[in-house]
């Protein structure tokens, strides 16, 4: 029964997602129309709303699409290469190639979600060099399914958040160490129970898989590499030409970029945000390279890749701010208020925030959402807050498995389409349910 609805939701995802871009648009339509049916705005009102909101993620645009750029500049880099190649070799078969991409993937993006999506698409491609019969599909999409565990890591938006002094509902709420958050006994439980399940889950997905589809892995041999390194000239190279091959240079900007990366963790221990992962990986990049001209020739290839994150993320934008302006997203989190109790809403905080994240996938844009609602409601009902929080979070991670907009910066570096791999995040976010359910309510 699992095969066959595994393959059913293959099927179907196949079938009838469309492009990401164009599910983009979809949901544009579709939260202008529930705006319309269930809020008091009108057609202007949320014209209004959608354009005012369209730019709000330009530095997270700009964030992502350095983190796909410069990862990828990174991963071309002999060094990078020779590192992911050799660990590639742990994996011998289909079975074991999928095991180890989930592994590593996940344990990536329990230190930063942004640096496991990189390294769980990159790792894929050097391992499906190795096990060229895996289903590259179903390896991606195991390399994603990392991405569940990042909400109960060291990267969380929301704990996080909540733990800094001054945050916007500290006169609510106070400030909740981590300790009652990320290293509660239900967060434990809840990732644990993920590293340990999702091997297993991708492992069985493998049997579902069409073992005559296979994607040729050739079209992930890298075309960057740089033919040589001063181009083999008969002429006495300019002086520009030789900036352009210095070693030096390259040494000199590599090592003062380093030298931040390494102040900036003495001074903040394992901070590791968005900002710092790219500024590490531009850098890494820049010295493994050895030249200018070298990391120059891989970038154009690099920035292609990240085409589809800077058109959409706008759209994304647009959609979260008919949400919010509208008091759609408020409405939708005060119904499921209304028929929790002390016990349940743990629950039912968790899956309004799934269902919000569908249209808000930021866990700081859902948090500055939900927030003001659903921590109010745990004091009244008497629940805990802290637990509360963490509820929302993992709504917002559980339906990430189904909602394109985190899956961009790895389907660019992977060079597939989101309906390549959505059917398989289907049966994950069937699955993630259960650990999550579980946790929430009864650890």
């Amino acid at each position: 029964m699992f095969v066959s609805i595994t393959r059913l939701c293959d099927r179907l995802v196949q079938r009838y997602l469309p492009d990401s871009f164009l599910f983009a648009i979809i949901l544009t339509f579709v939260v202008f129309i529930l705006g319309l049916s269930m809020t008091d705005s009108s057609p202007l009102n949320m014209v209004q709303y959608w354009g005012e909101g369209f730019w709000d993620l330009l530095d997270f645009t700009m964030q992502m699409a350095l983190i796909v750029v410069t990862g990828y500049i990174l991963a071309n880099t002999p060094i990078v290469k020779t590192i992911l190649a050799r660990l590639a070799l742990f994996a011998h078969t289909p079975g074991q190639a999928i095991v180890l991409v989930t592994v590593v993937a996940s344990l990536a993006c329990l230190i930063n979600y942004g640096f496991g999506l990189v390294i769980g698409a990159l790792f894929a491609r050097h391992v499906v060099r190795n096990v060229p019969t895996v289903d590259y599909r179903l390896l991606i999409a195991s390399a994603y399914s990392g991405f569940l565990v990042w909400h109960g890591g060291l990267s969380a938006s929301i704990p996080l958040t909540i733990a800094t002094p001054d945050h916007f509902l500290e006169n609510m709420l106070g400030t909740i160490p981590i300790t009652d958050t990320l290293f509660s006994s239900y967060n434990i439980f809840i990732v644990v129970s993920f590293v340990i399940s999702l091997p297993i889950i991708n492992f069985l997905l493998l049997k579902a898989t069409d073992q005559n589809n296979k994607i040729d892995p050739t079209f992930m041999e890298n075309t960057s590499d740089v033919k040589s390194e001063e181009a083999a000239t008969t002429t006495t190279p300019t002086p520009a030409e030789r900036l352009e091959n210095s070693t030096i240079v390259s040494m000199l900007l590599g090592g003062l970029g380093l030298g931040y990366v390494f102040y900036y963790f003495i001074q903040n221990g394992l901070d590791l945000n968005l900002n710092i992962v790219n500024f590490t990986f531009l850098f890494l990049g820049i010295l493994f390279h050895r030249t200018p001209r070298r990391y120059l020739s891989v970038l154009g290839d690099a920035a292609k890749n990240a085409g589809g994150i800077i058109i959409q993320f706008p759209f994304y934008a647009g959609i979260m701010g008919m949400m919010v302006a509208s008091g759609l997203s408020e409405q939708i989190s005060l119904w499921f208020v209304s028929i929790s109790t002390e016990t349940t809403l743990p629950l039912f905080s968790f899956l309004s925030a799934g269902i919000i994240n569908f249209f808000v996938p930021s866990g700081g844009g859902q948090w500055a959402v939900q927030g003001p609602i659903m921590i109010p409601a745990a004091f009244e009902l008497g629940a805990d807050p802290a637990r509360i929080a963490m509820s929302v979070a993992w709504g917002d991670a559980w339906t990430n498995m189904i909602q394109p907009f985190w899956t961009l910066p790895l389907l660019a570096i992977a060079g597939l389409k989101v309906r390549d791999i959505m059917g398989f995040c289907l049966i994950l976010l069937f699955w993630a349910l259960i650990p999550i359910s579980v946790g929430l309510i009864f650890m």
